[in-house]
């Protein structure tokens, strides 16, 4: 008798298992948002974006973030855990924009939906979309509104670009030859840092897009060419680092810093003249309409189609400054203002 219970109650235990991914299939629509860091103002307001719709939604969010800018297998495990949960949809924020396609491959073999958001995958169809800034248009407008503003100075320009990590990723790539090319300089291979050979590029460094690579990048750059006078930077924090460099060799009006994100401090640094120009970009929409994407491709299968004439959905991107130049489109700090995030 003993023995017959045992096996009963195995068999009801084996049905009950076996029957666990039939009831998950019912439940709420599994996503997962997986970004760069969980520290950086931008990706905080991205998974505020996402958090908020998803709950509107009733989808079931899961989020993970790289320990550090760069953190690629922290990622690729992000990614296989999804797999594993059975989620529907992923959206990323890649740290390794080429190597975290092969493990991305297998969630959509498996009927997962992958959204890359704000950095584009390489090949960017290795993601079924993506929702993203214009990185290069982000780009080119603080180069032009740059370039506007010296004038004839623009001849003789120093330029200093503080990009983002060796490993270059797309974000890292576009918003660095977007500021070139609207600057007006040959920038050869658009896919490609550093291989200008303009004189007036001082030099490019790293900065892993905080305030103490910033910082880092902006002295050593410094110590090659004090006179640096234009600056690049690849995000706000960056940017920031980079103006206490120069504060530090007494150098903080002989510079002018450009960057791009938006955030709200970066749009406070704006106002406070520590940066001229910065484009901003739209982390919150990113996120929300990435959840939204992947809510209706769990009901019947529509995948997001790009904006007309891209690769990609454009969340858009303005120029934040108050100092407007003639020919550049922008928004005043004001404005900036009222729609920035962090």
């Amino acid at each position: 008798m003993k023995l017959r219970t045992l096996l009963s109650s195995a068999a009801v235990l084996a049905v009950a298992g076996y029957a666990l991914p039939a009831a998950a299939q019912d439940g709420p629509v599994k996503a997962c948002l997986i970004t760069k860091t969980d520290i950086n103002p931008f990706f905080v307001k991205m998974k505020e974006g996402a958090t908020a719709k998803a709950q509107e939604l009733g989808v079931e969010l899961s989020t993970y973030a790289g320990k550090v800018d760069g953190d690629h297998e922290t990622q690729v495990q992000a990614v296989e855990s999804c797999i594993a949960a059975g989620a529907k949809g992923i959206l990323i924020t890649a740290s390794d924009t080429k190597a975290i396609t092969d493990v991305l491959g297998q969630a959509r073999d498996k009927g997962i939906l992958v959204i890359a958001l704000d950095t584009p995958l390489e090949p960017i169809d290795a993601a079924d979309a993506t929702f993203a800034t214009d990185n290069f248009k982000a780009g080119q407008l603080i180069g032009q509104w740059a370039k506007a503003k010296m004038g004839a100075d623009a001849e003789n320009a120093k330029i200093a670009l503080l990009d983002l990590s060796p490993a270059a990723p797309s974000v890292d790539v576009l918003r660095d030859q977007g500021f070139l090319d609207g600057f007006g300089i040959d920038i050869k291979d658009k896919n490609t840092i550093g291989d200008e050979d303009d004189p007036r590029i001082v030099g490019h460094d790293v900065t892993s897009g905080n305030e103490e690579g910033g910082r880092t990048a902006m002295e050593s750059l410094l110590q090659r060419d004090p006179g640096i006078n234009l600056v690049y930077t690849i995000n706000e924090p960056a940017a920031a680092g980079a103006y206490e460099a120069l504060q530090s060799f007494g150098l903080a009006d002989q510079a002018i810093i450009v960057s791009v994100d938006g955030g709200c401090p970066g749009v406070k640094n704006v106002q406070e003249g520590v940066i001229g120009a910065t484009s901003q970009q739209y982390p919150l929409d990113m996120a929300a309409q990435g959840v939204e994407a992947i809510a209706q491709f769990a009901k019947d299968g529509t995948v997001p189609q790009p904006s007309e004439g891209l690769d990609f959905v454009n969340t858009g991107v303005n120029l934040v400054t108050d100092q407007p130049q003639e020919g550049v489109p922008s928004i005043s700090v004001e404005e900036g203002l009222d729609r920035c995030w962090g």
